[in-house]
Formats: structure tokens, sequence, C-alpha cells
């Protein structure tokens, strides 16, 4: 696409499902884009189908018989005479071949071009691209090789303890530490089985263990020709199992000039790839060693609206229109000024306790509401939470002047959410706002897990 090129959309397809889908036909309405939704079986009563101009179905619950079906949903494309195709997050989003085959269809993938999906699609071969770039990297090995014992060998030339990570994947499916030379045998045997069978991909690799890193994201905007801006940063330290549970900006308790110099590092880096659309760089931030790129995801993040609170920037309206071939000077005239503070909670249909699923009917279903809450969700009363996708229920977002003050805003919404008919982590992330180390800002990867084996006295009575 030549420089200066652009398109107007007039039908896109939203390759995905409740709430991502919802935010995106949103987005959709608002830019006078018709939207196509597509569903499984089991989520042909979520309300996300009903906002869609047109609805189809693409197979049942089995998310490999449905939002995983390249070919139903490349037929809903051609059927409906689409232009483009917006995939969310999650299923099909950072697929390469998917991305491809759109294109070479005729229509649009609304994400970065399948060259940087595949090339930081796969872990290891992302960090020598970045490095060759200029990024700071913590140290790891390349994909183990050979036999079980030479890979023992290569994983342990860099200490302990380690973290053995699938090359091919993400989520914080297969990640297990290892602290000693038997530990790591198993974790070589189960992260490769646990790839293999979760990513089709047997590859793994070793990176030195922060045991209470921060986690922090730089946001990245950029168009077809060459130009990259990012939007700040969101802190994703407050984890469970290597999942997010509480995602903020700006980071607590970090120099905005040692961000922002961060943040510009990356935005170089990418500038020289050129790389496109929208992507999120990971890091891992340590005092003593600073930061370290950890990965790049290729999509849209479940987060983004922590960024769109603090800059005003619709991250969804930026992606399709860059998609379209809009220059990035178009998009976003000038960069934006950070404006408050915005924290992000994640409701789970899950035991508070023991962290299960926990499926069944919404008998009641009231998201909070007021100034400075922002609710996206995928559900409502009466419909089904299935076992079959992710147990995510909503996203509940609060911002406000100041970081205590978002924090008790977020609080009391989570109080104020109505939900029965399942269980959920409401109470959780209520005892992790409420913690003192949290609220003072000393946030870093292992504080839920500190939380579980907690003192209850050292939760604030705030």
């Amino acid at each position: 696409m030549s420089a200066g090129t652009t398109m107007k959309f007039h039908k896109v397809v939203v390759a995905n499902r409740g709430a991502v889908a919802a935010r995106v036909i949103r987005a959709l309405r608002q830019m006078g884009i018709a939207s196509v939704a597509v569903y499984s079986e089991a989520d042909r009563h979520l309300p996300y189908v009903a906002q869609a101009d047109e609805a189809h179905a693409i197979g049942p619950a089995d998310p490999r018989a449905s939002y995983l079906n390249q070919e139903a949903i490349l037929a809903v494309v051609q059927k409906t005479g689409a232009d483009a195709v917006h995939p969310g997050y999650g299923f099909l989003s950072e697929n390469h071949a998917f991305a491809s085959e759109v294109q070479r269809r005729g229509a649009v993938f609304i994400g970065p071009s399948p060259r940087w999906i595949e090339a930081m699609g796969h872990k290891t071969r992302a960090r020598e691209l970045m490095a060759r770039h200029g990024a700071p990297m913590c140290q790891s090995t390349g994909v183990l090789q050979g036999t079980p014992d030479e890979m023992l060998a290569q994983a342990a030339s860099i200490g302990f303890p380690v973290l053995v990570k699938p090359a091919g994947g993400g989520g914080g499916i297969g990640m297990l530490a290892a602290h000693d030379r038997a530990q790591l045998a198993k974790a070589i045997e189960q992260a490769r089985s646990m790839a293999q069978r979760s990513f089709a991909n047997a590859d793994i690799y070793v990176e030195r263990l922060c045991t209470r890193p921060r986690h922090i994201e730089f946001q990245i905007l950029a168009d077809r020709h060459g130009a990259v801006r990012h939007l700040f940063e969101r802190d994703c330290s407050i984890q469970r199992r290597h999942q997010k549970v509480l995602e903020e900006s700006p980071a607590p308790q970090l120099p905005r000039a040692l961000l922002d110099a961060t943040a510009a590092r990356f935005t170089d880096v990418l500038a020289q790839l050129p790389y496109d659309v929208i992507g999120t760089v990971e890091t891992l931030y340590e005092e003593e060693l600073g930061f370290s790129f950890l990965e790049m995801n290729t999509r849209l993040q479940v987060e983004h609206a922590v960024t769109e609170e603090i800059t005003g920037v619709d991250l969804v309206q930026s992606q399709i229109r860059l998609a379209a071939g809009e220059a990035l000077a178009a998009v976003i005239p000038h960069q934006p000024a950070i404006d408050g503070h915005a924290i992000e909670a994640r409701v789970y249909a899950e035991d508070p306790v023991r962290f299960f699923p926990s499926p069944g009917t919404l008998g009641t279903f009231v998201p909070p509401a007021g100034p400075g809450i922002r609710v996206e969700t995928g559900y409502a009363a009466g419909n089904e939470v299935t076992p079959y996708y992710d147990p995510m229920l909503a996203k509940v977002i609060a911002h406000a002047p100041t970081r205590e003050a978002a924090i008790r805003k977020l609080s009391d919404a989570l109080s104020a959410f109505e939900i029965q008919g399942v269980k959920t982590n409401i109470p959780f992330v209520q005892r992790i706002l409420a913690f003192e180390d949290f609220a003072a800002g000393r946030v870093h990867t292992g504080q839920a897990n500190d939380l579980l084996f907690s003192n209850p006295s050292k939760e604030s009575k705030k």
C-alpha cells in the first residue's frame, strides 16, 4: 500500500465473541461501518449477536469447530461481501496463516501485516529480531534442541532459577519454573508436552527467572507507511498463574522520565522494522537491571480500555483506520497527555478460593455504573456461562484524577456489581485492592500469590 493510500471499509466481519465482539461492533457503528457477527450454537443468545447489523452461525460450541474454524469464518466473509475482518483478541487474532488467507481472498485483516504476526509469534525468533534492533533483553537460551540431556545442559547453562517457556504460544500456558537440575529436567519434559498439546509446536526455550519483577507493557500504534507512536504503558503485574487480574496506567512508583524513555526506545526499534497497525511490547522490569523485552502481542489487548481512559484515544477505531491505510498523523494528530489514572479488574466466573471455573446461568447480572466507571461485557441476565470458553464475565474500569481515587472507585464498583447464578473472583480482587502493599504501589508479579498466603492484618483498613 503506497503512502497516502486509504480505503473506506463498508462491512466488517467480527471474528470473535462476547465482550470483544461487542466492543468492536460498537466502534464500527460509531464509524458508520456495517458489522457482521459470527456465533457458535452456544452463543446464539449473547447480546453481541443482536447488536451487529447481521449475524451468522459458524458451528457448534467447541471453538475448534467455530471460532477457530477458518473456513467457516472465511465463508461468512465471502457470503456477506465484507471487505475486512476484525479478529478481536484470542482465537485467530495472532494466526498469521489466517491473516494471510483473509488477504489472499481479497479482504483486509484488521491487524499487523501477516509477516509481523509470524515473526513475533515465535518467541525466540521475536527476541532475536528485537535484540538485533537494540531492544533490551534478559539472559535466555534459543530453542532447546537435541537429546533430553543436551536440552538440560543448554537450559542449565544460564544458571538458576530459570523459567521454561513455549516458543510458539502465550497466555502463561506451559510456563514452568525450575530452581535446580532435577526440577529443570521435569519442567522441560512437561513444557514440551504442554506446548505441543496447546500450540501444536513443542519448541521451548529458557530464560532467567525474575522472582519479583514488574510486568509492564507499552501500547503501540503504527501506520502502513513507517510511522510508529506509543501511547504510554500499562502495569500488569498483578497476576495469578501468569494470568493478568488487574491492569493500570500510569505504572505506579516508577519515574515518568524512565517510562517515557523506554517507550521511545521500543518505538524506535519498531520503526526500524517497520512494524504496522497495532501491538503491545511486553517487558519485565527489575530495579537492578531495568527493562527487558518479553514478547510482542500483535493484536488488541484485553486491557486496551485502560489506555483509552487515560489518553482519550479510541484504540479500536484507530486500529481500523490504520489497517485501512490512513496515516498515523491523521489518526492521532498529536501525542496525547496522560489524564489521571485508570485501573481495570477482570471479573471471572470462578470460585474465588479454589479458582475453578464456575459455569451456570446468570439469574442476575447488573453491572455497576456511574461517573468514571466503564464496563465491557459480553453477557446479560439470563445468559448461560458455558465451559467452552474463557470464563471472563466482564472488565470493570475505573478512571479518576489519582491512583488512590481510582482504586477506591473500582472497589466500590465491584461491590455494586450484582451477579447471581455463578461464583465470581470479585472477593479475591477486592482483597488485592485492599492489600497494603498494592495500595502503596509496591506491586510485582508475585503479589497475588503473596496475598493468598498473607496475614489479613496486612490488608488496608481504608
